[in-house]
């Protein structure tokens, strides 16, 4: 077995012949490169599932031997400092190493057809082989330093792949805006590791650990000072997972291609700050203070998240505020010292949200023949509805995605929420109520996204309908205002348009040109008018759905533990069991069956009711409940009607706004450094330069002026200088 682990080296190093041989290839031989470019994307492909099976050895080895192997060689010594470099494998680097490569695996897969048609095919595919070797050598890394290092590699290869499409200049900005922020940080993260090398002079796990605790221990460093670097240690994370308040990148990093956008989500970059908090842990339980913050930043991102998802019409972006609220419950997880909980809801959410990213891929890539190939049509989602006719597959897929991030058994992201719910009981009963209420939240806006998707009727944008202006097919309102008689009433009542959705009249705002070019028409016009309808994507497209589907439906139970043995799937505790050691984290034991049944029913039907809520508003249901007595009673006009239409409004604007964080950053920071520079630039130009150029221009004047008091006689200046001489030998006398 310890000469299995002495090849470990490999796994970060691995995928890079890929990205060197492309940049290379690129830049010496173009055209032969790019001839043979499905033979890279092949060769990316083989090396990583290389690399998997090596993982999974390794992890199989610790599941059953349960031990941790770490291998260090010196890079630099002088005098007392020693740096050494290596590589750590224990059951979080195994855990990590296997969910890069398996989701790694199929986005590359996925990335082969939906890349095909693009000029940059072979750029994306070096990014993609340097990302998966960068985050690899991240969680395999053996200290602080070797950490920071692939920290920066990473986001610098988050930098390149979100603005991989450059030339749109959203992307551009998009991707400027995930490089600042987390640079922000980045700089916290640094600060704290020279910190703790200051405290401890070691940048060695093991090493910080013990000689923290026992300084915290023995008051032999400020609890203060301890605080301070735990939480600019805490920074890094906090930005790099889009945690509250530096989560305002994530939404904006939508503007890459998908297949980033289900890599990044699911097993690269936002996973990078959970592993963080997580390999970090025996530093912060020590400190109680910064697990207050860690659960206190969680529960907050968790609510934050969730209601930010409610009004959002981008595909992407609601998948993106799902990715933030998730990953507040993992770090609330880890927040409570629920170190297992927290691990467990990593796979299974990195597995369903990758699911659901490929997913929206899918419908994107189906959508776009129809309504162009811009993002702003092709990943609105109030241009489609009806794809269950076209897209069973990723239609069947995307639902079992949705239904596992609402916490629906027996799918796998249950388990782990059901467990963190539980374990925030223990905690704290408040945190447990945002985390619960969160939790109908989850299900409402994520049915909603499906519905909005799949069901009703297709909603859609025609690139030339001119020979369709007289046609059956009318323009009406995008809020329904006015409806033709002509337009049949079922089917508008099936549309989004005319559904009012307790926010505001004006929940979908589009330009004035979109106004014109959007057509809503029904089943008969489409066949008679229509020819190019979406689309099932293709096979290599649709295989990566499929095992990730597998993962869906059967990774939960690697976490299924009853102290009964009637079920003892429990594979999850035992290859936790050396790094729970380490610092006994307050992890669930096992429970019976009467308290699994009784969490389980209380936090399924909370599911259930935002399941239930979103059908009502945006399902095929919706005109049946709209025409009940007691609801048209409630709502038509009085104090409670504009009561309600205020906090409709309220929620609404809030939502679609971004909770009006990103506003407020650009109006406190954005205009407030730029207004700072302004008044720098002019106390420079207007304070230093005028004194400067003040003192040479008086100096001028005052040479002008001297020069025409002269007459050209000697004997005249001798008198006056005399006569200026006694003046000053009599002050300096007498005074």
């Amino acid at each position: 077995m310890e000469h299995t682990y002495q090849y470990a080296l490999i796994i970060p190093f691995l995928p890079l012949p890929v990205t060197t041989s492309i940049g290379f290839g690129l830049l010496l031989v173009p055209t032969a490169t790019k001839n043979i470019r499905r033979i890279w994307a092949f060769l990316s492909v083989l090396l990583l599932s290389i690399v998997m099976g090596f993982s999974a050895n390794l992890s199989i080895q610790q599941i059953h031997g349960s031990s941790i192997y770490q291998y260090l060689w010196s890079w630099t010594i002088n005098n007392d400092f020693s740096l050494e470099f290596g590589y750590l494998i224990d059951p979080l680097s195994s855990i990590m190493s296997i969910l890069i490569t398996t989701v790694g695996i199929m986005v590359l897969i996925y990335s082969d057809n939906y890349m095909s048609h693009d000029q940059g095919y072979l750029r994306f595919f070096a990014y993609m082989s340097f990302f998966n070797a960068s985050m690899l050598g991240l969680v395999t890394s053996s200290n602080l330093i070797q950490i920071y290092i692939f920290w920066e590699l990473v986001g610098m290869c988050s930098y390149l792949l979100i603005g991989f499409w450059f030339t749109r200049p959203t992307a551009a900005s998009a991707c400027q805006k995930a490089f600042v922020t987390n640079r922000v940080g980045d700089f916290g993260l640094l600060l704290g590791i020279l910190g703790f090398y200051w405290t401890t002079g070691s940048f060695e796990f093991r090493d910080l650990f013990e000689i923290t605790n026992n300084l915290i221990h023995n008051n032999g460093v400020s609890s203060l000072f301890a605080t301070l670097c735990a939480s600019l240690l805490f920074i890094g994370a906090v930005a790099k997972s889009a945690q509250f308040p530096l989560h305002v990148w994530l939404p904006d990093a939508m503007e890459g291609p998908t297949p980033i956008s289900a890599l990044i989500h699911a097993a690269t970059m936002v996973a990078a700050g959970i592993f963080l908090v997580a390999r970090l842990l025996p530093i912060f339980i020590a400190i109680p203070y910064i697990m207050n913050l860690i659960s206190l930043i969680g529960v907050i991102t968790v609510l934050l998240g969730a209601t930010l998802a409610l009004a959002q019409r981008d595909v992407k972006r609601s998948l993106a505020y799902s990715t933030m609220s998730q990953l507040g419950y993992i770090m609330l997880a880890l927040g409570i010292g629920s170190y297992r909980a927290a691990l467990f809801h990593l796979i299974t959410h990195a597995y369903s949200k990758a699911l659901l990213f490929l997913g929206s891929g899918s419908i994107i890539h189906s959508m776009e023949p129809i309504v162009g190939y811009s993002p702003d049509k092709s990943q609105n989602m109030v241009l489609m509805g009806g794809l269950r006719r076209y897209v069973p597959i990723t239609r069947t897929t995307f639902l079992l995605g949705t239904l596992s991030i609402c916490g629906i058994p027996p799918l796998a992201c249950f388990w782990s929420k059901d467990e963190i719910l539980n374990d925030s009981w223990l905690y704290s009963p408040i945190f447990a109520i945002i985390a619960c209420f969160t939790a109908g939240l989850t299900a409402f806006y994520m049915f909603r996204v499906y519905l909005l998707i799949f069901d009703g009727h297709l909603r859609v944008h025609f690139q030339n309908y001119s020979s369709t202006k007289n046609s059956s097919s009318y323009s009406i309102s995008l809020w329904g205002k006015e409806v033709p008689k002509a337009v049949n009433r079922n089917l508008l009542l099936s549309t989004m348009n005319n559904k009012v959705f307790f926010f505001s009249k004006d929940m979908y705002k589009f330009d004035n040109n979109l106004k014109k070019d959007i057509r809503y028409f029904n089943t008969s016009f489409e066949k008679k008018y229509t020819s190019i309808y979406p689309h099932e994507v293709d096979n290599t497209m649709l295989f990566p759905l499929l095992i990730l589907v597998l993962f869906t439906l059967f990774v939960g139970s690697i976490g299924i533990h009853f102290n009964q043995g009637v079920i003892d799937l429990d594979i999850l505790s035992k290859w936790l069991t050396p790094s729970t050691n380490l610092f006994h984290p307050n992890s669930s034991d096992s429970v019976d069956w009467y308290e699994f049944f009784t969490n389980a029913i209380f936090s399924v039907s909370i599911a259930i009711s935002g399941l239930f809520i979103a059908y009502i508003l945006y399902g095929s249901a919706y005109s049946f409940f709209r025409n009940l007595d007691f609801i048209n009673s409630f709502v038509k006009g009085g104090p409670k009607r504009i009561i309600l239409d205020q906090i409709q409004n309220g929620i609404y604007n809030w939502s679609y706004n971004r909770g009006y964080i990103d506003i407020f950053y650009t109006k406190v920071f954005t205009m407030g450094i730029r207004g700072l520079t302004e008044l720098t630039q002019f106390f420079d130009r207007y304070i230093i330069d005028g004194i400067t150029n003040g003192v040479g221009i008086a100096s001028f004047f005052i040479g002008e002026g001297i020069k025409s008091m002269g007459g050209g006689r000697i004997s005249s200046y001798l008198f006056f200088y005399l006569f200026y001489a006694s003046i000053f030998l009599f002050i300096f006398l007498f005074f």
